[in-house]
């Protein structure tokens, strides 16, 4: 018999009875019949983008960030060269290897619609698509999936983890989710037990049957062991986000498979730095060293389909270019985002820089956004996942004439 996680198990079938089966924060969904694959990942808490991707090249910079300020390339604890204004942080390893390898695209200054300051109303503009927050109950992502010709090759609709499918994701294409569960496992004879206790019934049988098999797929490639050590990482607080590398496995699971699913969406909190934020060290720091780790096991699980993969990264909103009294950053406006993958066209910035003097930050505190989160979207969807253009300016980015796609992003 298959190995399957059981702890999973349990945390499923308890939630089928309940009628709130597989919700979560990872979703992946079919799309059209194309071996392209397209990831979305949500930073939630505001990226400090000045930090980990700094303009060490601007001189005013290092005079704005103080302590917190990164250093040029070469220096102790400096920056990865990028070019002769940007580096990247010094933990973001694989993506300074990417851009060497031409499969990164770094985007600075960049923003969504939204000019306010609160992580619920940004993050609700970043996932609806539209202007303002709130216009909408569902989000980009799914718009652009109804969008898409139906591929009934494909009978995994998607996996998710957390505890709720985002909003990018919700609407009226169908979409499921993955969680992953710390619970004792189960043995084979109450697992036998429950699944005889579901038998009978046509609507809980078929979500448990389902939920296994997802669980199966998911877990493809795993063990217990390696849960265990990722769980213990996580506790010792020295490498925060380590169990990116539990939910990175199980979406490569999914993304890999010729019936399973091409679009994943996966979101990460804690990236609200107001106090103690560090610079090349600290709490930053590691977070910034955990997504990268897990960015690179997505390559690795990947394996040949990864030349087909594009992984978008991005944040609510940026920090302010200034520190605070507390060794940290405040809510700001302009952010950075990062294009990753096989299928991108990559080894650049994309960033009309604003600079960051006196006179030329938004409000006399904040980055000037002047590259809009939805051209670099439109880009995505329309030449890489081939989201028709009257789809994406009609119905999933509504009254975005003004930013246009930015073309030529992948191959």
């Amino acid at each position: 018999m298959k190995h399957l996680d059981r702890r999973q198990f349990l945390t499923t079938s308890m939630l089928a009875a309940c009628g709130l089966l597989m919700t979560s924060r990872l979703t992946l969904a079919s799309t059209a019949n194309t071996s392209s694959r397209f990831v979305f990942i949500l930073l939630r808490g505001a990226l400090d983008g000045l930090s980990a991707v700094p303009p060490y090249g601007d001189h005013d910079y290092a005079r704005l960030r103080g302590e917190l300020a990164i250093g040029a390339p070469g220096s102790n604890g400096g920056a990865l060269k990028l070019d002769n204004t940007f580096g990247l942080h010094p933990n973001l390893a694989f993506m300074s290897e990417s851009y060497a390898a031409r499969e990164l695209v770094v985007c600075h200054a960049i923003a969504s619609p939204y000019r306010e300051r609160s992580h619920f109303d940004g993050q609700d503009v970043l996932e609806n698509g539209y202007a303002r927050p709130h216009a909408v109950q569902t989000g980009w992502l799914n718009r652009a999936l109804a969008a898409l010709p139906e591929d009934h090759s494909r009978k995994e609709l998607g996996v998710a983890l957390g505890q709720n499918v985002p909003l990018v994701m919700r609407g009226a294409a169908p979409v499921a989710s993955w969680s992953p569960s710390r619970l004792a496992a189960l043995d084979d004879d109450t697992l036998a037990r429950i699944t005889d206790l579901y038998a009978k019934d046509p609507l809980l049988s078929k979500r448990l049957a389902d939920a296994l098999a997802a669980d199966a797929i998911a877990t493809e490639g795993g063990d217990d062991a390696s849960s265990e050590m990722l769980a213990k990482q996580d506790k010792t607080g020295k490498r925060g986000g380590a169990r990116y590398g539990e939910v990175i496995r199980a979406a490569a699971s999914f993304l890999k498979r010729d019936d399973g699913p091409q679009i994943a969406m996966l979101d990460a909190t804690g990236w609200d730095t107001h106090a103690n934020e560090g610079a090349a060290q600290g709490q930053l720091s590691a977070r910034l060293g955990a997504l990268d780790a897990g960015l690179r096991t997505l390559k690795e699980q990947l394996g040949p389909v990864w030349k087909d993969t594009a992984v978008l990264i991005a944040t609510e909103f940026g920090r302010t270019a200034a520190t605070n009294g507390t060794r940290g950053t405040d809510h700001g406006t302009g952010a950075a985002a990062f294009l990753l993958g096989g299928a991108v066209k990559g080894g650049r910035v994309i960033a009309d820089w604003p600079g960051l003097s006196a006179r030329a930050l938004y409000q006399s505190r904040d980055l000037m956004p002047t590259v809009d989160m939805r051209s670099v979207l439109k880009g995505v969807l329309g030449d890489h996942m081939r989201v028709s253009t009257g789809a994406l300016e009609s119905n999933v980015f509504p009254d975005s004439s003004a930013a246009r796609p930015i073309t030529g992003l992948v191959a």
